[in-house]
Order: C-alpha cells, then sequence, then structure tokens
C-alpha cells in the first residue's frame, strides 16, 4: 500500500468511534460463503447516524468503502478489501400499530429473520414469506427479496416491494432524504441502489393483522421447501445463488446437465443439493469459487450455447 493511503486511512480511523474500529480484520467470518481476506479498516456501525457518518467520513477522505450487512449473495477476495468495510448492525425498530394495520420503522441492519420472528409474534402478516433467507433490511430492498411459493401456489413469487412503504436514503449526493417505492424501482434482482451510491439507513413496511396459526403454517411450509431445495448454510456455507435466472431454464439445470453436481475446486463444491449454489466444505478459498465458476462457465456454453452470468458481487482484491 502507498503511504499516501496509509495516511488517508489513518485520518479516517481518527474520525470513526475506536470502541467500534479494527484494523486488518477478517472479513470472511462475517459472511455466509465464510470466504475472504481482511479489510484495512473494519467498522461497525450501530445506528443509522453511526452509519451514514462513516460513509460521509470516506467519501471526504476518498477512501474505498463497501456496507457489508450479513454478507450473503457476495464473494471476498482472497486478499481482503483495501479500505473501509462497514459492517451495518443499526438494527432499531419499532412496530406502530393502529388497529388492524401496522406501519414496521426499522434500521437498515435489522435482520430479517429476527424481524419475522416478532411480527408473527405479535400477529402481523408481509414477512413470513421471507423465512430462512438470510438477509438485513438493507440486503432485502436492495436486491427486491423475493421467495418463489411452494406448491400449490407454484406460479407465485412474493416480493419484499409489496409490504415496503418508504425508505431514508443518504443519497450518493451525500443528503438525507425519504424515498418511495417509484425511486427505489423495484425489478426482479433490481433497483436503484444497483445503480447509485445511495445507502438505505432505514425503512417501513406496511404489515397486516393475521391468525397466527396461519402464519406459522406459512413459514413450515417454506422452510421445508426451502430445506429440500438448498444446502443449510450452518453446515454449508455459501453465497446463494451463483448465477443469475435465465428465463425459461434454471441455470443450475444447465450446470447440472453438463454432470458438475459434486465437482470440486479444493474445498469448493458444485452442491450435490443444488446446482446452482456453491458451498465450502471447510477451507475454501475465494481463489477456489472462481475457478468452479469458470468450470461451470465454460461447460454450460460449451454444451448449450448459454453464458452464465454471476449473480453474486465480487468485493476486493482477489
Amino acid at each position: 500500500m502507498e503511504y499516501s493511503d496509509k495516511l488517508k486511512l489513518d485520518r479516517l480511523a481518527a474520525r470513526l468511534d475506536a470502541r467500534y474500529l479494527r484494523r486488518d480484520e477478517p472479513i470472511g467470518p462475517f459472511t455466509t460463503f465464510r470466504i475472504g481476506g481482511p479489510a484495512d479498516l473494519f467498522f461497525e456501525a450501530t445506528s443509522g447516524d453511526s452509519l451514514a457518518n462513516a460513509v460521509l467520513a470516506a467519501r471526504d477522505l476518498d477512501v474505498p468503502y463497501f456496507v457489508l450487512g450479513l454478507g450473503a449473495n457476495i464473494l471476498v477476495g482472497d486478499r481482503g478489501f483495501r479500505g473501509l468495510v462497514i459492517r451495518n448492525t443499526a438494527r432499531h425498530h419499532e412496530f406502530r400499530e393502529d388497529g388492524e394495520q401496522c406501519v414496521l420503522w426499522t434500521e437498515s441492519g435489522a435482520v430479517v429473520k429476527d424481524l419475522i420472528q416478532e411480527s408473527v409474534s405479535r400477529g402481523w402478516s408481509g414477512l413470513e414469506h421471507y423465512v430462512g433467507i438470510p438477509s438485513t433490511v438493507g440486503g432485502a430492498i436492495w436486491q427486491n427479496l423475493h421467495f418463489l411459493a411452494p406448491a400449490p401456489d407454484r406460479a407465485r413469487t412474493m416480493f419484499i416491494a409489496e409490504v415496503f412503504d418508504t425508505c431514508e436514503i443518504l443519497s450518493e449526493e451525500g443528503k438525507r432524504r425519504i424515498v418511495d417505492s417509484t425511486y427505489v424501482g423495484f425489478g426482479y434482482d433490481d433497483t436503484v441502489f444497483h445503480h447509485r451510491r445511495d445507502i438505505i439507513l432505514s425503512a417501513t413496511f406496511r404489515l397486516a393483522r393475521a391468525d397466527q396459526a396461519v402464519l406459522h403454517r406459512i413459514m413450515q411450509e417454506n422452510l421445508s421447501w426451502r430445506g429440500g431445495k438448498h444446502p443449510w448454510l450452518d453446515w454449508h456455507p455459501s453465497a446463494g445463488s451463483i448465477f443469475k435466472k435465465i428465463e425459461g431454464v434454471g441455470a443450475g439445470r444447465l450446470v447440472d446437465q453438463c454432470g458438475l453436481k459434486g465437482r470440486r475446486e479444493g474445498d469448493a463444491q458444485i452442491s450435490h443439493i443444488h446446482a446452482n449454489i456453491m458451498v465450502n466444505l471447510g477451507h475454501a478459498s475465494a481463489a477456489d469459487v472462481r475457478r468452479l465458476i469458470t468450470i461451470a462457465q465454460q461447460a454450460v456454453e460449451t454444451q448449450h450455447g448459454v453464458h452464465l452470468e454471476p449473480e453474486i458481487g465480487f468485493i476486493g482484491e482477489f
């Protein structure tokens, strides 16, 4: 690293709360893949204000930064991240109940799993479909979190956009403002946040009163369906689907048809359960995963004439 960069990092570190700041912190343990080298600076933002201030400080000093939620859908390079990683653990939330309706206000680092549990315990419907999907609120909005309902309702895909109301952002221009779904521009695996450097600080969702027994049944059905289709993260760390959806035929099906289920590079393996998921068998490196991605792309292109595009984000230095 050049001295000028080190000087910038030192100046940035001086502007952050030392209680929540670490240097040369491995990023892998904070991702669902459990892969990734160290960040020069690693800061834990425990509130929306703290998150906004850290981002503004990094922008002001022209230091590269990355906001990390639960670390799903990403692969961090073995050499880590040169700059500042901000882990978003801003999780304050409120249920603003009004008769049969409820507005859930939550900071963007809140874990969707935790919000589902509390919503259901209060008898509020809207988030239960996403049980079992690892995500923070910020990540859920960023990606327009979705779930294809199990049989007999398989044609119905649930999107987080359906219960989204508003969110507060720190804009690319450095202003804090409240925006609605028109601004967010929800699409399939896409929002405005893929194309602008806005940061989601908090959000509101509209929930509705429902029978708790029905909510529990929905969650059990969804968890059962996911359990049969996806490797469990506790046993086989992964980043979720590796390749983008292909209309008419699944990317995983094409990889499977190439006979690649179970294919292994180092400690990275194409899952036996779902061919569009690669798992970390214990000590996989980012390089192992990248080789496996290339093998799958080349095989599918050769045998089916289709180019698979990665859905996951590649973060840091490889």
